[in-house]
């Protein structure tokens, strides 16, 4: 009998190496390298996705719109940059029980009154997923379901049915019979995106891949699962509050960072049309530490509102807490207040929260942040109705954003009449029932607003 060699792969980017080491030769990762068996199988099964290895001149070749398919979920099909299209590939991640199969159920369930779909499940039985539709009162009559985790049977089962459609949930629970290794190990993962990717392409068939994903959030399985398929989202949302984000991370047939918001109920997933009311606090008169951003999630404006909290530090060492706002860019900005608009805070704790659980990576929320941390060590509110959106610089300069048009106009549509935004986004047309006050410095922003 064979001896069977063993194989030590990076469970980040799938490097495999002899023996095992502390650190992936691959990636350069620390403690990645997991012992797996070696694969033997043939390279025979990879054929070239084109009819003919014919090379053409890019002047020569047809470049054709391709039409999309509505979901039926207008925030989805946002994401997703205007709706499926034919052969792509979708991989969605987000933590157990966040919504994802429940989502695409939806989907599939509203995609089935004029399309042919198949619902491949890997952890739940045809009467489990029947009882979810009917709770959830979907009408899910031709929705063709299959439970079956063999990649060769669901290859056929997409051959014999040929659908439009179809969702692998989930792609860690798929196997190749070609490979010895266990479900959800790397080669297992790899391999089998790769055949599913390979037949979509083939075939026309939009396919949606469920991911797990790890304790820090990523994608589980390794990092060229995101790179073989066209569009990565991620469900987001925390378990105790009903109202859950999609976020597109990758997409080549759309914008990334789009943003689709829906309302956990229990009738599933309801799309929520204006989003920025569940971003906003209801204070019944304006409150110290309180300022609202403008931010710009995809080609969506959305109205945010920071709070700081500002108090007298019982430590040497000050807390420095931001959730939702990128912490080192806190300690950043608090430098940039003491040296250019003179207001200390090296022996105060400052506390910073985004309201309704959003994230917020972009710099226009500089200018917010230092506000509401201003508003809060002074004990004085902010005027009501004001907006403020802009990057601040180490030289204390507020500097422009991009689409400074768009979000003014968002915030005048929601009633806000006053705005303080960088003099780089000066609107070309004036916003009706908005006063602009243009600034260029920190310190002329802080005197405007107090």
């Amino acid at each position: 009998m064979a001896k069977i060699r063993s194989t030590f792969i990076c469970q980040l980017c799938g490097s495999a190496s002899p023996k095992w080491q502390g650190q992936c030769p691959g990636c350069g990762e620390w403690n990645t390298l997991q012992e797996g068996v070696a694969e033997t199988a043939p390279s025979t099964r990879f054929q070239s996705l084109a009819a003919d290895g014919a090379i053409h001149q890019l002047s020569d070749v047809e470049a054709a719109e391709i039409p999309r398919i509505a979901t039926g979920m207008a925030e989805l099909d946002r994401v997703l940059g205007g709706g499926l299209v034919p052969g792509g590939v979708v991989l969605i991640g987000g933590d157990p029980g966040i919504g994802k199969s429940t989502l695409l159920l939806q989907a599939m369930t509203l995609l089935a009154a004029a399309r042919a779909v198949l619902y491949v499940s890997g952890e739940e039985s045809p009467q489990q997923i029947a009882l979810r539709a009917k709770r959830l009162g979907l009408p899910a009559g031709k929705v063709a379901l299959y439970a079956e985790i063999g990649l060769e049977k669901i290859l056929a089962a997409l051959e014999k049915v040929g659908p439009q459609v179809a969702v692998i949930d989930s792609i860690q629970t798929v196997y190749s019979e070609a490979l010895t290794s266990a479900p959800g190990s790397v080669a297992q993962v790899r391999e089998c995106a790769a055949q599913l990717t390979r037949y979509a392409k083939r075939t026309g068939t939009t396919i949606f891949l469920v991911g797990h994903v790890t304790k820090d959030g990523a994608i589980a399985g390794p990092r060229v699962l995101e790179h073989i398929v066209d569009a990565v989202l991620y469900f987001e949302g925390d378990t105790h509050s009903s109202f859950r984000l999609i976020r597109a991370i990758k997409n080549r047939f759309g914008a990334v960072n789009e943003l689709g918001v829906f309302a956990m109920t229990d009738k599933g997933l309801r799309e929520v049309s204006n989003p920025s009311a569940l971003f906003l606090s209801q204070h019944k008169e304006p409150v110290p530490g309180s300022c609202v951003l403008v931010t710009q999630e995809g080609t969506r404006p959305l109205l945010v509102e920071i709070q700081a909290l500002v108090d007298d530090a019982h430590s040497p060492q000050p807390k420095r807490l931001a959730v939702g706002v990128e912490q080192n860019r806190l300690a950043l900005l608090l430098a940039v207040l003491h040296r250019h608009a003179g207001i200390a805070a090296f022996d105060q704790d400052v506390f910073i929260n985004a309201v309704g659980g959003v994230r917020i990576a972009e710099p226009a929320a500089d200018l917010a942040v230092l506000l509401a941390i201003v508003s809060s060590l002074k004990n004085r509110p902010l005027p009501e109705k004001l907006v403020v959106f802009g990057e601040v610089g180490l030289a204390g300069e507020v500097r422009p954003v991009q689409r400074g048009q768009e979000r003014l106009r968002e915030a005048a549509k929601l009633g806000f009449t006053h705005a303080i935004i960088p003099k780089g986004n000066r609107p070309r047309q004036a916003i009706e029932g908005m006063t602009v006050t243009l600034v260029e410095r920190l310190d002329e922003a802080v005197s405007a607003a107090m």
